[in-house]
């Protein structure tokens, strides 16, 4: 079977503690489980670094802020036609709709902004994304296309 074949359908997942020194491990990791998709390109797998750094650091704030010790959660897996990254947190949720929208990226109002741009970017980014919070944690499920 060649690795193409073997990643069709297979997921890879991974606990890590709620520390910055970790995001590091996922997007290697996830990045790597991308690599096996036959068809996504490089450019797309650098993409996918990007989105999921963003969602497994907001992940670890949600846990810091809660002052969870459980771990953040994250699978990638690999099914026919697209590679989807799904990271979970315990922290105390959020409400997705009251989100400030953010001003164009050609606004100079954009540039003040130092953070809040992470759900932005993971949006951007993906081709499909979702995110369902609650008060007992947040997944981001973040799908990039074959």
């Amino acid at each position: 079977m060649s690795g193409a074949e073997a990643a069709a359908g297979d997921a890879v997942e991974i606990e890590i503690p709620a520390r910055a020194d970790y995001v590091s491990l996922v997007r290697l990791v996830a990045a790597a489980a991308a690599e096996l998709a036959p068809g996504l390109e490089a450019s797309r797998i650098d993409d996918l670094r990007v989105a999921v750094s963003e969602a497994t650091t907001n992940a670890i704030q949600a846990h810091i802020r809660s002052g969870s010790n459980r771990p953040v959660k994250v699978c990638c897996r690999c099914s026919d036609g697209s590679v989807v990254v799904t990271v979970r947190d315990e922290g105390p949720g959020f409400d997705v709709d009251a989100l400030p929208e953010m001003p164009p990226p050609e606004s100079e109002a954009r540039l003040g902004r130092e953070s809040g741009l992470g759900i932005s970017i993971m949006r951007t980014l993906a081709d499909q994304s979702s995110i369902d919070s609650c008060s007992e944690g947040t997944e981001v499920r973040l799908a990039f296309l074959l």
